[in-house]
Formats: C-alpha cells, sequence, structure tokens
C-alpha cells in the first residue's frame, strides 16, 4: 500500500470521532476499525456483522453511524 494511502487511513482513523454520523469511509478504513481483512469485511457484511456499504458513482463507503453502531454491538458482546 503506498505511504500516501497508508498515512489519508491513519488520519481518517485519528479523526473519525470527530466525524459526523452522516459520514462515509472508504474500505480500507473500515478495515482497521474492524482489524480485518478486505476478504474479511464482506464476509461479516455478508453476516450483518458490519454494515452493508453503500455506492456512490463508483465508490463504495460506509456510514460512519452505522459503523459506530456496529462497533458499539461489539464491543457489548
Amino acid at each position: 500500500m503506498p505511504t500516501q494511502t497508508k498515512t489519508l487511513i491513519a488520519e481518517s482513523l485519528r479523526h473519525f470521532d470527530e466525524l459526523p454520523d452522516s459520514a462515509h469511509v472508504k474500505q480500507p478504513v473500515v478495515e482497521s476499525l474492524f482489524a480485518c481483512s478486505h476478504s474479511s469485511v464482506w464476509r461479516r457484511v455478508k453476516s450483518g456483522a458490519i454494515p452493508a456499504p453503500r455506492k456512490f458513482g463508483s465508490s463504495t463507503v460506509w456510514n460512519v453511524g452505522e459503523l459506530r453502531a456496529a462497533l458499539t454491538a461489539q464491543a457489548e458482546v
């Protein structure tokens, strides 16, 4: 993964709590939040553990508010 991409992911994670619930993030951020691989994200989406993404044009993105709810539910288990 290019250094610039890693930097963007790190910045997104650092400021994740400051993002509004209506914001959207891309898959590398979801992978980092849930500490899983690209394939595992899609397995967890299929099982319902991670909310389904949305398509905006050619971009696949996840809603921050839905991700927060999933992380909270995961922490309570």
